[in-house]
């Protein structure tokens, strides 16, 4: 999956969280895209089977879609929050690294890194996922 469609994905994923329907211009709007952008950016969603478009135009993931986003919010989360509460890095830094990072980095580094966190951190922890 290329890094565009997984950005798609962790935003819907996030804006669900806070919001009770999710439409594509509250995707323009949390991006910073045209709603023609994103119409495109849906419609290849849909053609991957990630997303349906209700009537009302409410965008739902199907039950793969929300496997790979909730996944890639994860991912995001866990590096954003490894930055700032580990190595000390500013928030609006380690937003922007984490977005960079987390579409190139292994499966057992990120591991590695919950492991670490999980064993670091004596209240547990949670990442803070940022728009890309």
């Amino acid at each position: 999956m290329n890094e565009s469609a997984e950005n798609y994905l962790k935003t819907i994923y996030a804006l669900k969280k806070k919001l009770k329907r999710v439409r594509s211009i509250d995707i323009a709007k949390a991006m910073g895209f045209s709603r023609a952008s994103v119409s495109a950016a849906m419609t290849k969603l849909k053609r991957e089977e990630l997303i349906t478009v209700k009537n009302n135009g409410a965008i739902e993931f199907t039950g793969q879609g929300e496997k790979i986003a909730g996944d890639i919010y994860e991912r995001h989360a866990t590096l954003s929050g490894f930055l700032m509460n580990v190595a000390g890095v500013d928030e609006k830094t380690a937003m922007e690294d984490a977005c960079k990072i987390e579409h190139f980095i292994s499966p057992s580094t990120l591991d590695g890194i919950k492991k670490f966190v999980k064993g670091h951190l004596k209240d547990g922890y949670s990442g803070i996922p940022g728009e890309c």
